[in-house]
């Protein structure tokens, strides 16, 4: 095509003149049934004229008087003839250039141009398309299709950022905005362009179209508790909107990659926590950090009421805890600090011979500890027989009996063996008596305590079981 100003060759499709810089005005070629409609108007008018016959004149050179009528006749019929077709070639003129402007023909020969590879002037027909019809969202559509197919993907960018813009008017319909979400999303995570995705959704205000592309997208952490002051234990939960990690500090410091990640509750006891945090999803983009502070006032519970002071005793005598209210006891007697993992206090215990050094500690149900109570119990059994005299004494009467083969603990009812440990004094009614464990040895070395529970008198040896009379009190049957 050549420059009409200047005759520079120009490339097709080219709207201003690269050498002179004029602007080129492209009229459209007439569709040939509307040329050849005009052509033969024009045609029939000029044969109209020809066809008048020569007119008669008489010997003077004048007109004959039938022939002057005779024409006047004719020319009304004349002028009505070529005002019709006249009519009829702007008619179809009108037609012509109603069509032309058109969407549908604009799109149509932008898809001829497209489809020979000229997707320069396809584009051409689709921004003249876009100015006379901006509501028609196929425009955009198919010009970021053509841009897209020659690599141009900011060009494509560009033509489907107008169908999302909020303040475009008009507004185009939901499901075209939903298509160029799409489209845009999937141009950026072919390039990689993973931020981009989740800047555009951040910005999205349409919870529909941000659900559809939410594993793009990296939302500040959700804590399950709001900040504030609390009088209980709180178990702290951290959420994403979807797969990845979170990362968090409990101390106030701002955290990276570097710090603790998060794989399960933090349980927040007594004190003041500043718990930050950040997610990052499995394409890598990073939240913005989130910090709440907690403060937990906790009731720390009573410490334990035993009932019996330190000192020395010289008969059984049980230990008692007064229950507390919400707790649970715990008590060890190998001088180290009782924890939940402690011994539980279930009931009255029995005093142990020798010094025995008790501490109890009360655990609230939200895992506060109270402070220790501390008891020293030194028993002394003046007269009583030792206690390994005792466990003697014990299975030298179950061989009598028949309960065991002989001494060395063998019976007849099992392949392994049976052995017996002194345990604690228990007073049953009025008298002291030793406790003494059965224990069972399969022959591995392992032995597992029975249920069976011996007793011998502190201070005459003599054997018995233990057992429970109806109220559930301590019974002494004689072996």
């Amino acid at each position: 095509m050549k420059c009409p100003h200047c005759g520079h060759e120009m490339p097709d499709g080219y709207l201003i003149c690269d050498k002179c810089g004029e602007e080129i005005q492209i009229v459209p070629d007439f569709e040939p049934e509307i040329e050849n409609s005009i052509t033969e108007t024009l045609s029939t008018l000029v044969s109209l004229q020809e066809e008048e016959p020569d007119i008669a004149e008489d010997d003077e050179g004048e007109d004959k008087p039938d022939v002057r009528a005779g024409r006047r006749r004719r020319r009304p019929q004349l002028v009505l003839a070529a005002v019709i077709l006249l009519l009829a070639a702007l008619i179809s003129y009108a037609l012509y250039a109603y069509h032309i402007h058109t969407v549908d023909y604009q799109i149509d020969k932008a898809a001829a141009y497209a489809e020979k590879g000229a997707y320069s002037e396809a584009i051409a027909c689709l921004e003249k398309a876009y100015a006379d019809y901006p509501e028609e969202a196929r425009i955009l559509f198919l010009e970021a299709d053509y841009y897209y197919l020659q690599q141009m993907d900011n060009y494509a960018l560009s033509a489907l950022m107008k169908i999302i813009d909020k303040d475009a008017v008009p507004r185009y319909a939901e499901e075209d905005v939903e298509e160029a979400y799409g489209k845009i999303v999937t141009i950026y995570a072919n390039q990689k362009e993973y931020g981009l995705i989740n800047d555009l959704l951040r910005a999205c205000d349409n919870e529909r179209i941000v659900n559809m592309f939410q594993s793009y997208l990296a939302m500040e952490p959700e804590f399950s508790y709001v900040e504030g002051s609390y009088a209980e234990v709180i178990p702290l939960k951290l959420s994403s909107n979807t797969a990845g990690t979170i990362y968090y500090t409990m101390d106030g410091s701002k955290p990276d990659k570097n710090s603790q990640i998060y794989t399960s509750p933090l349980f927040l006891e007594t004190g003041e926590y500043t718990v930050s945090a950040f997610f990052v999803n499995d394409y890598g983009i990073e939240s913005d950090i989130v910090t709440k502070t907690y403060v937990i006032n906790l009731a720390v519970p009573n410490a334990p009421e035993v009932e019996l002071y330190s000192g020395e005793y010289t008969e059984a005598m049980m230990i008692a805890v007064e229950p507390a209210e919400g707790c649970k006891t715990f008590y060890t007697t190998d001088e180290s600090e009782p924890t939940a993992d402690s011994v539980p206090y279930t009931g009255p215990i029995p005093m142990p011979l020798g010094k025995t050094l008790f501490k109890f500690v009360n655990i609230s149900s939200e895992g506060i500890a109270s402070e220790v109570t501390t008891r020293t119990f030194t028993l002394r059994l003046r007269g009583a027989i030792p206690t390994e005299t005792a466990v003697t004494n014990l299975v030298n009467r179950l061989v009598e009996t028949g309960y065991l083969e002989d001494a060395a603990g063998r019976n007849p009812r099992q392949s392994g063996v049976l052995s017996y440990q002194f345990s604690s004094v228990l007073k049953v009614g009025e008298e002291d008596y030793y406790t003494i464990n059965e224990y069972y040895d399969d022959g591995t070395g392992l032995l597992s305590r029975t249920d069976k529970v011996f007793l011998v008198q502190a201070y005459t040896g003599a054997a018995a079981q233990l057992a429970y009379d109806e109220n559930g009190d301590f019974m002494a049957n004689p072996i």
